[in-house]
């Protein structure tokens, strides 16, 4: 295969950690093999195939991989599927995914983690180390050209947060010039895991420490833009009416026929994924390498954490919300209504921010928006020129066009002063801190550096903030005296 000199043929590798991170994965590549479907008529294994999906030849006893221009055998993805309890991946494997998986990339276990982040980092990320790095490395094994991993996990639980944050320090370890890119999926104030404070700061000082780039999803956003769509959907905006694109079978996808209460902000995610993945799989004028992204848009180390956000919104790939005009669609991925956490990003400090859109959309229809809307943007001083930008041809589904932002902006620190103001509670009080430090392995001094981590990660936000007051407008140009 000779994916490694064309954009669409560095290969990723997709970590799909705990019941929710594999749900979002399940989403995921059920929505992309539903696009790859749509693009790819001529059933050939193409070199956008390539770089999420390998091509087994199923007539071979030895599971022979079949090359770039062939016609499309049997397809397996390029995925590790982990989780210390069966349930969910069972569903998977007994699903219409089931032929996409098979028991080497597949790692459970059957008691869970019990809402602990130490049982999920210490007991079971020891007890499967060896495991983990052994799926790794095979799965890496099969790419000519590694260009990325991603890994997918909740903060809030015990595996998704635990053994999730777990994984990621073995990718670095095992392969430290390979990228990690991940998406945390926040929980809301209201959730029902009374410990997932506890387990979200202990995994934001790994998420700090080991991602090149992280992005944050908030779950009571995707709650609110699922309310949204529905808003839509019953006549609740004049013109915006959501309808159905008859080729694709609604809800057929993923872990069953029916849609489960989950599905619908799963998608949302998986199409955060879609999105950013879209210029390595199809062709595009301005296509965006994933290694780009923390190249471009982290100046600092430790401030990787990008804001997406999404336009124009929907839930499944077959529904299709009547398209907005090109600049209204450049203007809602600014807008907080379109953030996928809760955050106003134009109120706070830009330090660079990518756009990447698919569909027909030409570069001089980018530059323009981005002229027009660059004034409203306040960015760092010494980074006033801090986009980067990506044109896929292909859009979505039964859209014309659509955008994905990613925004390092200091608006993601209140809602880590909201976590750590959540954790405080507890930790005053010294609740369930025994179900932690009953765990081999684990120490009390873990918490006081995981919180002094995240307080740390706010002030250096904080600090940035303070900037945005000093800054000048630009300086009046010289005049020639007549």
């Amino acid at each position: 295969m000779t994916q490694s000199v064309v954009v669409q043929g560095d290969l990723k590798l997709c970590f799909s950690v705990g019941q929710c991170g594999n749900q979002v994965g399940c989403r995921f590549w059920d929505l992309a093999l539903r696009e790859h479907s749509h693009v790819n008529k001529k059933g050939l294994y193409d070199e956008a195939l390539s770089s999420f999906f390998r091509n087994m030849d199923s007539r071979k006893s030895n599971g022979r991989v079949c090359g770039v221009g062939g016609r499309i055998q049997h397809l397996k993805a390029r995925a590790v599927l982990v989780d210390m309890e069966e349930g969910v991946v069972n569903e998977i494997l007994q699903g219409p995914l089931r032929e996409v998986f098979d028991s080497t990339q597949l790692l459970t276990d059957v008691s869970g983690s019990g809402n602990n982040w130490a049982v999920g980092h210490m007991t079971y990320g020891s007890a499967y180390r060896e495991q983990i790095v052994d799926k790794v490395r095979k799965a890496a094994e099969h790419c000519d050209c590694l260009q990325c991993f991603f890994l997918i996990h909740s903060m809030g639980g015990g595996t998704g947060s635990g053994l999730g944050t777990r994984v990621l320090s073995l990718l670095e370890e095992e392969f430290p010039e390979v990228c990690r890119i991940v998406t945390s999926i926040y929980p809301s104030a209201e959730d029902d895991v009374i410990t997932s404070p506890y387990n979200s700061v202990l995994a934001m000082r790994e998420l700090t420490e080991h991602a090149d780039c992280v992005l944050p999803v908030e779950n009571q956003s995707l709650v609110e833009i699922v309310n949204k769509i529905k808003h839509m959907s019953h006549g609740g905006k004049t013109g915006a009416v959501i309808k159905r694109d008859s080729t694709i079978i609604s809800g057929q996808g993923g872990l069953s026929g029916a849609e489960k209460p989950f599905d619908a902000m799963n998608n949302i995610v998986a199409n955060l994924l879609l999105n950013i993945t879209s210029s390595a799989r199809f062709e595009g004028s301005l296509n965006m390498d994933l290694n780009e992204i923390a190249m471009n848009l982290v100046p600092f180390p430790r401030l990787h954490y990008l804001v997406p956000s999404l336009t124009p919104l929907y839930t499944l790939a077959d529904v299709n919300v009547p398209t907005r005009r090109l600049d209204q669609m450049f203007s809602d991925a600014f807008s907080k209504e379109h953030q996928l956490i809760r955050a106003d990003p134009k109120h706070s400090l830009y330090l660079a921010c990518a756009l990447m859109v698919r569909g027909n959309v030409q570069v001089s229809d980018l530059r323009r928006n981005i002229e027009r809307l660059r004034p409203s943007l306040p960015f760092v001083s010494w980074n006033q020129e801090g986009w980067k930008t990506g044109l896929c041809s292909v859009p979505p589904v039964g859209h014309s066009h659509s955008l994905l932002a990613l925004a390092n902006n200091t608006c993601v620190k209140p809602t880590f002063m909201e976590l750590r103001e959540r954790f405080a509670k507890l930790y005053r009080k010294k609740a369930h801190l025994h179900h932690y430090l009953n765990v081999e392995g684990m120490e009390q001094s873990f918490f006081s550096e995981a919180i002094t981590s995240l307080s740390s990660l706010i002030e250096e936000y904080h600090h940035l903030d303070a900037t945005k007051l000093k800054l000048m407008p630009d300086a009046p140009r010289l005049s020639i005296a007549k």
